[in-house]
């Protein structure tokens, strides 16, 4: 049977019967014991996170977020079938680009909201018109209004890369930009594989500079700030992957307490935000971002996506190693850049060897999430690098 592929309007419009249970499970956390005089070090402090649930039960205004997610236009479409939905902000600009940009874990759309207006209307925000892009900002499978995952394998990195092929020739972008972080990072660079001859160009953050689960790395011969990200990241393995270890082998386990405690889903992303931003995050955002885990019950189905998708790196770690122990070279794609920000760790002796990568930028400000931390600095570099290409 030939799959629909049509593409259909989409409003976020979350029952208040379900706004009312969030309170009410908020209401009745059954709160722990916490010893005394421990910090971060063992997790989420409770009486952080006792104010942060207040706020959002009786202080966060999810109706006000609600409309101003609806001020962008959305859709839904199925592929492979898999129900995507997706942001698609066009350009008041004729001429400008399209850009699809993809989150990680654990987030959604929302983390880009900061980024659309300057990205599609350059003009209204100080930037050259020339310089406009329509903007696509999928959820990946299993996130957000992704949900639910139809079938096992959408945690498959190349197989998200392969579906955001199909959705840009949806929408008629023959050819288009791409920008991702995290595991979003991950997919950008596979679309520049699976459709290279398409890519004008990549731009990624959120990069990790060595496997999680593979050797710390070495430190021999790194100075500066390469080697304070190094440090950092061997830090981070010994004392920062007790979440991933959970999600990349047990995540039926871990989530029944993501989709059954509102509590447990704020403890699981907010500690994350912390750890790994270099500056607050707006809280409001942070919690819109939250809500719409809970609402769609991606806490649970991304946990499965984080699994599949460590198997698929494990897979590609085996594939890099074999063709370097052969001399193979991996063959060329289009155009790369990275954006490595304060709190990141990539390392470019370790992630561009061969020093083929088009632009490189580093900066003393934001963290895993530039476009919710330091949104000019990433617009202005998705821009500095995308008007180079042709």
């Amino acid at each position: 049977m030939t799959e629909n592929t049509a593409i259909r309007p989409f409003r976020v419009e979350i029952p208040q019967a379900d706004l009312d249970d969030l309170r009410d499970r908020l209401a009745r956390t059954r709160w722990p014991h916490e010893i005394a005089g421990v910090g971060w070090e063992r997790g989420i402090p409770l009486d952080h996170l006792r104010e942060l649930a207040a706020y959002w039960a009786d202080g966060f205004d999810w109706r006000a977020q609600e409309a101003q997610l609806n001020e962008i236009p959305q859709f839904v479409t199925v592929i492979a079938g898999q129900r995507i939905h997706f942001l698609h902000a066009r350009s008041p600009e004729a001429d400008a680009r399209p850009l699809i940009l993809t989150h990680g874990w654990p987030s959604s759309p929302v983390e880009f909201l900061r980024v659309i207006g300057p990205l599609t209307d350059p003009r209204a925000h100080g930037g050259d018109p020339a310089r406009a892009f329509h903007v696509v900002v999928p959820s990946l499978p299993g996130y957000g209004f992704s949900t639910p995952m139809r079938e096992p394998g959408w945690g498959n990195l190349f197989r998200v890369a392969q579906a955001w092929a199909e959705l840009m020739t949806r929408l008629g972008y023959e050819r288009f930009a791409v920008q991702g972080t995290d595991a979003g990072a991950g997919v950008a660079q596979l679309l520049g594989m699976v459709a290279g001859d398409r890519v004008i160009g990549v731009h990624v953050t959120g990069t990790a500079p060595a496997m999680p689960f593979g050797p710390p790395i070495a430190l021999d011969g790194l100075e500066g700030d390469d080697r304070r990200r190094a440090e950092r990241f061997n830090h981070m393995q010994q004392d920062g992957l007790g979440y991933l270890h959970i999600q990349a082998t047990r995540p039926q386990t871990i989530g029944y307490a993501l989709h059954d405690s509102p509590t447990a889903l704020l403890a699981w992303i907010a500690e994350k935000f912390r750890e790994w931003t270099e500056q607050p995050v707006d809280r409001d955002q942070l919690l819109t971002n939250i809500s719409i885990s809970w609402f769609t019950g991606a806490g649970a189905a991304a946990g499965h996506a984080v699994y599949e998708g460590m198997q698929v790196y494990r897979e590609m770690a085996a594939q890099q190693q074999s063709a370097a122990n052969e001399e193979q070279e991996w063959p060329a794609g289009p155009p790369i850049a990275y954006a490595v920000f304060a709190a990141d760790d990539t390392i470019r002796r370790l992630v561009d060897p061969a020093g083929t990568v088009a632009r490189w930028s580093e900066f003393d400000q934001g963290g895993h999430f530039p476009a919710m931390e330091v949104p000019d600095l990433l617009v202005g570099d998705i821009r500095a690098f995308f008007g180079t290409l042709d």
